[in-house]
């Protein structure tokens, strides 16, 4: 497999692009949800320009008026291609379908291989909306927490899957891969494990691999379909998160071989859900962006070192593993004496905004979630803040 290595691009850092006068000028909810006195370093939003490749393809296309329906299979050609080059993994693009953006995905995703009531096993602590969609839509949220290590359980795994499968019940394992909010990044022998565990006790896997593309240096994602053992799995991705592509909603929902049949049963009209200018970014992104995206990778390497270097020199008690992957620090507060929801007293008394752990489920209490796709000067005073706020 080739492995682009980050500091091979000739771009330059998009982390140290924007002013901060630039980016309160922004009217999305990173920076419109507190006052403006408030640092936000919470939501899954990114500090940077968007990659002139899609800038060029948005604009080309709203010159010509294309803003109609989406139609093709052009997005999943694109991330086939991206696939290939960045994980050595073969997209069979006849086995995708266009979604309107990767929770809505797995929820279609879910309702193909459960019921109403039937349980979805969970990864805690994990990204709040596995939570508020699941419950949404009928299911039982059953949780198999992390260990302390940050890493799947595989005791704890396997007899959740045992007890969510009594008495004949389906169940499906919604994995959250790479892992939001830890920053964990499976290795292949951990999910060859995850689909064996799956294949004995008949649970169906749907995984989220939406930060995928956002790895650190030297770490190498492997997609859950790539794994012997996981053929009837399901899969959505997107180049959302790693070119900051939100608001402009697409994804693609991907199934292993023996889940063709599946996804042949989503209904027609969830493919007109997704934005076809969204799916011009996107694919514009994962074919044109890549030299944007190993510039951006290689300044969100240097923050992970600057925020260890900061909280070892303000907030040395807090305990932080530096992520394999995405662009969020998990930092476990509790030694601070803060409480159960530390991200509180940062924002009253420090005036900096931070995902607070609690909604992230068992093992998410004392712990802030903190996002450091920003510039390094940003960073830097939003730990200072925390720190403060400590005073």
């Amino acid at each position: 497999m080739t492995r682009i290595p980050h500091e091979m691009s000739g771009e330059p850092n998009p982390l140290r692009a924007l002013t901060l006068d630039r980016l309160r000028s922004r009217t999305s909810m990173k920076w419109r949800a507190y006052p403006e006195d408030v640092l936000p370093l919470w939501v899954a939003e990114m500090d940077v320009p968007l990659a002139e490749p899609i800038v060029r393809s948005l604009t080309d296309a709203l010159e010509l008026g294309d803003t109609g329906y989406p139609a093709g299979t052009g997005y999943a050609e694109a991330l086939a291609g991206f696939a290939e080059k960045r994980w050595g993994w073969e997209v069979a693009v006849e086995r995708t379908a266009i979604v309107p953006d990767v929770m809505l995905g797995v929820v279609e995703m879910l309702k193909l291989v459960t019921g109403p009531g039937d349980p979805v096993v969970v990864n805690s602590p994990v990204y709040p909306p596995f939570y508020m969609f699941v419950e949404h839509m009928d299911r039982e949220v059953v949780e198999a927490p992390l260990g302390a290590d940050l890493r799947i359980d595989f005791d704890a795994l396997d007899e959740t899957f045992r007890r969510a499968t009594t008495g004949g019940r389906r169940a499906a394992f919604l994995l959250c891969s790479p892992h939001n909010p830890t920053g964990t990044v499976h290795t292949a022998d951990e999910l060859a494990a995850v689909a064996a565990l799956a294949d004995r006790h008949g649970v169906r896997v749907v995984a989220d691999e939406i930060h995928a593309p956002v790895t650190a240096g030297g770490v190498d994602f492997v997609p859950y379909l790539r794994l012997p053992g996981a053929e009837n799995g399901l899969s959505l991705m997107s180049a959302s998160k790693a070119w900051n592509l939100a608001g402009l909603k697409a994804a693609l929902a991907i199934a292993g071989p023996a889940a063709a049949a599946d996804l042949d049963r989503m209904p027609e009209e969830v493919s007109h859900g997704p934005s076809h200018l969204g799916i011009i970014a996107h694919s514009a992104a994962l074919r044109y962006g890549t030299d944007w995206l190993d510039a951006l990778l290689a300044g969100l390497d240097d923050n992970r070192r600057l925020l260890v270097d900061l909280l070892a020199e303000h907030l040395p008690v807090i305990t932080h593993r530096p992520g394999e992957a995405t662009y969020l620090a998990w930092l476990d507060c509790r030694a601070l004496g803060l409480g159960d929801d530390p991200a509180d007293v940062f924002l009253r008394r420090g005036r900096v905004a931070l995902s607070s752990g609690i909604p992230f489920g068992t093992g998410g209490a004392g712990h802030v979630r903190l996002n450091l796709a920003t510039s390094p000067e940003l960073l830097t005073e939003g730990v200072r803040r925390m720190a403060a706020a400590l005073d």
